[in-house]
């Protein structure tokens, strides 16, 4: 019992003293319950899931159709189909082939079978430097009345679309049935979604992820997609069918991930003048549960399914509702892991035949202008007695893309035997070549976007004056906010800030925060409040942000023994700084990934709440008398140095910024296989931001902080990143800042530690530029 009575003894007398629910003076006591990091990310969630239902009703105000004419309705709505090619990173110029090319090899040649009608070849064409389409073609021996390209589901091949093997589809079985009837079918690859090369031999780091994740990825960080990739090899082959003035009408069929593609490219290209779209088309608004190679940057907020109907019109659309593939990420296993979650739902027909109702029904009449030629078919019974499934590839669907392709196709029942037995091709080697392809053409947009962001970013800025320097970052700020944060509207609800003393040191006492940003919406965090601020007195504050799945109390715990954080808010209030440690949502695993997958197809990030958090925390700082507003400095570690990169750039209220634990070469990082560390292997698929790659980098980041302070704080055995990488980037930072005429307003420290915060170097800097103490 003594031992006891001691040992609470020593918990009062060395603990932070744990004080009654009291207050701020001027602010409400806080009441709110529960675990306020989940409150804040389940609001966040709340508003993304109002946001994506608003989406609906506010795409209008995107859409200015002009139905005069045709033409005059095509003009109207190019600035729709501009914005959706540069989303889905349509957006190289593609090699312009003249023609497709023979696959085959002395043993096996480029013939894989013939019937006296047709004939199939294995074949590939070009498309981007690098990069084929390829697949097999269907050639009649007679008048080639019209051009199909077959787009097979991810996981399905060219041989099971032209009826060649044994697990062949109904659409293999009308494959050859067009064929027979004077149609030229092409039935491309799509990369599909195994892992067997997600990863890299050399350094031996692999994932789950699938292949079509491990493209997307690094595609997505440089403004292209794995999307995007493959509609260029459909519009690559669309480009060969529509030669001359007086080509067959060329058309498209897909399924699955193929039907999506379908779509995609005849909202993108007018030459396509019939599409079927098998097992995909429906409503988007959970969006965010298809596999992550799906997500595509500002998709809800310009198009859901319909409005990319608009973009077909008037020309012909088959609407195929059979059931959707199965899509699930190969299992983790030892050595393979990583991959983000997302699976695929058939939807029901009802929610299909409303959607397009909802478009047609805005739609002028027909006798004014020619409508979309729309038909929403049932897909094919592909197991007879069973009708709980239906495949794509039904008769009334091809039938109907036969018709408005101009021919005289009719359907049989009869298949030509094969004159030459079939000789296939081995798929492996060519799904690999089709994934290599990307990979490699992506990886070798990284150096080259070193001169994307010369032209796109540092040719823009004026370092003549400091005056002309700050006014031509304007636009460029703009830029970052609006196109890579992502920008929401101003908070719409009073500050409300409530309070509540929770520490009470002999130096300072602590308070939990909570501010009103929207409805649904807090920001949360824990202010600290030295005890020895005079009457009138206004004190620097410091602004200490904790990591990835990190806590207020990581900061600001004096006997928090965390690595890490080594209580630097709590050392920074002992010297006499007010502090502020703000909740920031990046915690509670996948759940936080998941509510960034709800905020991409809205046009926003995560940053984009923490912009308007950060906000409403300047805002609330300012009313406080012993706070000197025009000293807020942003001091974050880890997760919380992404934040210092990206939050201060755009927030002028913070005076200076420091970065711990994060500064790098971001885009290496990103999408680099070189490196063991690269996001690329790991499971942090939030952390690609659409198009960065091309416009801002760190040091570009950096130069929007720029005239205030700005500094790197970086262990040399921090794993994030490597000192030679981090240097280099920096040196960019340092040079602006010497064109500036101010180069004591930037520094780095590099220390012999690891990922923590070192407090030596960046307290120097803090007391100099936040002038404390006072000289």
């Amino acid at each position: 019992m003594r031992t006891a009575v001691l040992l609470a003894l020593l918990i009062v007398f060395e603990c932070p003293r744990l004080a009654p629910a009291q207050a701020l003076p001027g602010t409400k006591p806080l009441e709110l319950k529960g675990d306020l990091a989940r409150v804040m990310l389940d609001g966040i969630d709340k508003y993304l899931t109002r946001v994506t239902q608003e989406a609906a009703v506010k795409r209008k105000e995107y859409w200015k159709p002009d139905y005069s004419t045709p033409a005059a309705y095509h003009k109207s709505v190019e600035s729709n189909r501009d914005r959706l090619a540069r989303i889905l990173g349509v957006v190289d110029k593609r090699v312009g082939a003249t023609a497709l090319e023979l696959v085959g090899t002395l043993e096996r040649g480029s013939l894989v079978a013939e019937t006296k009608a047709y004939k199939v070849y294995a074949v590939r064409w070009p498309v981007l430097p690098g990069v084929h389409g390829e697949g097999l073609l269907l050639v009649p021996t007679g008048q080639i009345q019209a051009n199909v390209i077959v787009i097979p589901d991810a996981d399905q091949t060219p041989e099971a679309y032209a009826g060649l093997v044994a697990e062949s589809s109904e659409l293999g079985y009308y494959g050859r049935q067009l064929a027979q009837h004077g149609v030229r079918v092409l039935i491309m690859t799509v990369v599909n979604r195994a892992d067997d090369w997600s990863g890299n031999p050399a350094s031996k780091r692999f994932t789950n992820q699938t292949h079509r994740e491990f493209v997307y990825r690094m595609a997505y960080e440089m403004g292209r997609h794995v999307i995007g990739y493959e509609i260029q090899r459909i519009l690559a082959a669309v480009d060969l069918f529509a030669q001359g003035e007086k080509h067959a009408p060329v058309g498209v069929f897909g399924y699955g991930e193929g039907g999506m593609l379908a779509l995609y490219a005849a909202a993108l290209d007018t030459r396509i003048q019939s599409t079927v779209v098998s097992g995909c088309f429906g409503p988007r608004s959970e969006l965010w549960k298809e596999p992550i190679y799906r997500n595509v940057w500002g998709r809800l907020k310009h198009f859901d399914d319909g409005e990319l109907l608009r973009l077909i019109t008037p020309r012909s659309l088959i609407v195929e509702h059979s059931n959707w593939p199965a899509a699930n990420a190969p299992p983790a296993r030892p050595g393979r892991a990583g991959a983000a979650p997302g699976t695929l739902a058939t939807p029901e027909f009802g929610s299909v035949a409303n959607l397009i109702d909802g478009v047609m029904q805005t739609m002028p009449d027909k006798n004014a202008f020619p409508r979309l030629g729309i038909s929403l078919q049932f897909g094919a019974w592909n197991q007879p007695g069973k009708e709980s499934y239906r495949g794509p590839g039904s008769s009334k669907a091809v039938t109907l893309l036969a018709e408005a392709l101009h021919t005289k196709f009719q359907d049989d029942k009869a298949l030509l035997e094969w004159t030459q037995k079939p000789n296939l091709p081995d798929p492996a080697p060519r799904q690999k070549s089709q994934f290599d392809e990307l990979v490699d053409f992506t990886q070798k947009l990284l150096p080259a976007s070193v001169q994307k962001r010369q032209d796109f970013f540092w040719s823009k800025l004026d370092t003549s004056s400091l005056e002309k320097f700050q006014k031509s970052q304007e636009p460029l700020r703009d830029y970052f906010h609006r196109e890579i944060i992502g920008k929401l509207p101003e908070p719409s609800v009073p500050l409300n800030p409530r309070t509540r003393l929770i520490y009470d040191t002999p130096k300072w006492k602590g308070y939990e925060v909570v501010l009103d940003v929207y409805e649904d919406v807090i920001s949360y965090g824990i202010l600290l409040v030295p005890n020895d601020i005079k009457p009138g007195e206004k004190r620097p504050c410091v602004v200490c942000q904790h990591g990835l799945e990190g806590r207020p109390t990581d900061v600001v715990n004096p006997k928090e023994t965390t690595k890490y954080y080594n209580s630097f808010g709590a050392k920074l209030a002992d010297l006499g700084f007010v502090v502020f440690a703000p909740q920031n949502p990046y915690i509670f695993g996948n759940d936080f990934r998941q509510v960034v997958r709800k905020a991409n197809p809205l046009e926003l990030t995560l940053y984009a709440f923490i912009y308007r958090q950060h906000q409403r925390i300047l805002e609330f700082l300012g009313t406080l008398p012993f706070v000197d507003s025009s000293r807020i400095a942003y001091y974050g570690l880890s997760y919380g140095g992404k934040v210092a990169m990206r939050i201060p750039a755009l927030l002028m209220g913070y005076c200076l910024s420091i970065c711990s634990g994060d500064f790098n070469e971001w885009i290496w990082k990103n999408i680099t296989l070189d490196w063991v560390n690269s996001y690329m292997f790991t499971i942090e698929y939030e952390m690609y931001e659409f198009d960065l790659g091309n416009t801002f980098n760190y040091a570009e980041m950096a130069a929007l902080i720029a005239p205030r302070p700005f500094m790197v704080e970086r262990g040399h055995n921090d794993g994030v990143g490597l000192d030679e990488y981090v240097a280099f980037e920096y040196a960019k930072v340092r040079r602006l800042y010497a064109k500036l005429g101010i180069p004591e307003r930037t520094e780095i420290e590099f220390f012999q530690g690891g990922h923590e915060i070192n407090l030596r170097g960046t307290l120097a800097f803090l007391r100099r530029h936040l002038n404390w103490p006072a000289k």
